[in-house]
């Protein structure tokens, strides 16, 4: 008798289980991180990727009509197919491109770095990911483009690709 309500009980639960799982993903769900609320870029001070002096962003944001803020880190993948995009980004403009080194080991980051070069004009290390955290990011690769008043102009989400390289050059170009 027992063992016929347990199995009652198992096959409500599991039955009760499907229909809130199933509920739950029919709702939409809208997550939409380019509306950070984010509009002027806030001056953090984090630790130079090289030296380990600490450098605010005040210091860095200060000879460019445009700067592109790029949080990457050895580990991620995305970060390896985005890097050319970088370097191109930083051949063909004039733009200050600052990176942000997440959660990452330096000598990981150094060997990323040597193999696959060093497109930034700054490393900064964001060790812990509260600074990445506080700018807006939820993962990386994730980079900002900011104009000389240190605003926002555009924040792309994911890695750099073809058309998201076209998206930053046209912006560059045309606020200039």
């Amino acid at each position: 008798m027992k063992n016929k309500y347990l199995k009652i009980f198992i096959i409500i639960f599991f039955v009760f289980s499907f229909f809130i799982f199933y509920y739950g993903l029919k709702q939409k769900h809208l997550y939409t991180t380019e509306n950070s609320g984010i509009q002027k870029f806030p001056n953090l001070i984090l630790h130079d990727f090289f030296t380990n002096k600490k450098t605010s962003f005040e210091d860095i944001l200060i000879d460019s009509n445009y700067y592109l803020v790029n949080i990457w880190s050895s580990w991620c993948l995305p970060c390896r197919d985005e890097h050319i995009y970088l370097k191109e980004i930083k051949k063909s403009s004039s733009v200050k491109i600052i990176g942000i080194n997440y959660k990452d080991k330096k000598n990981n980051a150094v060997k990323f770095l040597d193999e696959f070069g060093n497109p930034y004009a700054y490393i900064l290390n964001d060790k812990d990911g509260t600074a990445s955290i506080e700018i807006g990011a939820y993962g990386v690769p994730e980079s900002f483009i900011l104009n000389k008043q240190k605003e926002i102009v555009k924040k792309i989400i994911g890695p750099i690709d073809q058309k998201k390289f076209k998206k930053v050059l046209k912006i560059i170009k045309n606020e200039n």
